[in-house]
């Protein structure tokens, strides 16, 4: 379920107007956790980041997920992987680094079920995120697709596909039990 952007903007300026009041009220930003009450303190400055990256030397890695593709880089000296894709090798410093696509088969080390989230995720349902350790011998960080969490062991094995993250509409990598 995802929400419109006019009704999150108005969940989070209702629940912005609920803070205030509790802090007026109470003299302190203390509220009680939605799950468990519990009092959580609300950081009363807001965050709002926009930021611009230079993908010049890596924009093959973005070109491969339009292409349902997921590439990493490999030094060809040090025969070790970047992923992310890196331009160049920390180890060495060489700058012609190989560009490979990966099998996407790995294994998951680890997960976590996100429940509370940042305001720019409060739209998404509780989501999932998991380290898998890949065939070529690099881990991946990045969401899980899985529809019952409670199935989901260490040691399963994984597929990394790309699929379009709604409601932004981009596409990106996430994880997926095979």
């Amino acid at each position: 379920m995802t929400i419109p952007r006019e009704e999150l903007e108005k969940m989070v300026r209702s629940w912005l107007d609920m803070v205030e009041e509790i802090t007026r009220n109470e003299g302190l930003p203390v509220i009680p956790a939605e799950k468990t009450g519990d009092p959580l303190w609300v950081d009363v400055r807001e965050l709002r980041l926009k930021y611009l990256i230079p993908i010049s030397r890596v924009k093959r890695f973005f070109d491969g997920l339009k292409e349902g593709k997921v590439y990493a880089t490999k030094c060809p000296v040090k025969n070790v992987f970047f992923f992310p894709p890196q331009a160049d090798c920390p180890y060495c410093m060489d700058e012609n680094l190989e560009w490979v696509e990966i099998d996407g088969e790995g294994v998951l080390l680890t997960y976590t079920v996100v429940n509370v989230k940042p305001a720019s995720y409060l739209h998404y349902p509780d989501y999932v995120v998991a380290i898998a350790r890949m065939n070529e011998g690099f881990n991946v960080l990045c969401w899980m697709n899985v529809d019952d969490v409670s199935k989901l062991k260490i040691g399963t094995k994984v597929r990394l596909v790309v699929k379009r993250r709604e409601p932004e509409g981009f596409l990106t990598y996430y994880l997926e039990p095979v």
